[in-house]
């Protein structure tokens, strides 16, 4: 157990990695108990050291270190994984009144997606701490026109904004349907284009299904190339 410490240090929530309230727990408790009284101290301060405070989604995630499955909280804390920023993201046209990002077809391709099977990695979780949504119209529906486009605000595309989206991992709801008109920033000036911030940042585990679906009333006054970009904004586990 102790021998873990030093690849824990840099989180602000290390006890959740280390299993403090359960029979990892009682190890440590065991065998600070065994150690000479100097020892014992070095090992409670560094325990209860803050270290310097995390920001943005990395604090998120580390709030939520209790939720993470047992394989991965155990590869943080040895120092096989690490935190890093990530945008999870995906491109589609936007072909019916239902438009699912993500799909279990799905193969990355640089610049179109970066998951396939929509699924995360395995030894990934995915701290979803905002999401962008934007739109495009290629000249062309090739995969070079569509990377070649500008993604920009909904706010041009009346349709889009007037729908509604949903997020869900593995059926379960992290996101329920909600307006897509969240997405409208164009007049925030201290909000990213197209970013929506979540209130309750949610946890994605590693190999589930991630579904982020899009939900139309009407295609009117929409071009039949119209491209679809959804960004999961956080923190992810990574080697």
């Amino acid at each position: 157990m102790l021998e873990i410490l030093d690849g824990t240090e840099q989180y602000n929530n290390a006890g959740a990695l280390l299993g403090l309230e359960g029979a990892e727990g009682e190890e440590l408790l065991g065998a600070l108990r065994r150690m000479n009284p100097i020892a014992r101290q070095r090992t409670i301060n560094k325990l209860a050291s803050p270290g310097v405070m995390s920001k943005g989604s990395r604090a998120e995630m580390e709030k939520h270190f209790g939720e993470l499955p047992a394989h991965i909280k155990a590869a943080l804390a040895k120092g096989e994984l690490r935190l890093a920023d990530t945008i999870v993201y995906s491109i589609k046209p936007v072909n019916s009144k239902t438009i699912k990002l993500f799909e279990t077809q799905d193969v990355k391709e640089v610049g179109l997606r970066n998951i396939s099977n929509a699924k995360l990695q395995k030894n990934q979780a995915l701290l979803v701490s905002g999401i962008f949504l934007l739109a495009s119209i290629p000249t062309e529906n090739t995969t070079d026109k569509i990377l070649g486009s500008k993604f920009i605000q909904l706010e041009d595309f009346p349709a889009l904004a007037n729908g509604e989206f949903s997020l869900k991992a593995n059926k379960k709801i992290i996101i329920p349907e909600t307006s897509v008109a969240a997405f409208k920033t164009t007049n925030m000036h201290a909000v990213p284009l197209g970013y929506y911030k979540l209130a309750n940042p949610r946890l994605i585990h590693d190999d589930i299904l991630v579904e982020f679906t899009v939900e139309l009333g009407s295609m009117e006054g929409l071009d039949p190339k119209t491209q679809l970009y959804v960004g999961l904004h956080g923190t992810i586990t990574t080697p």
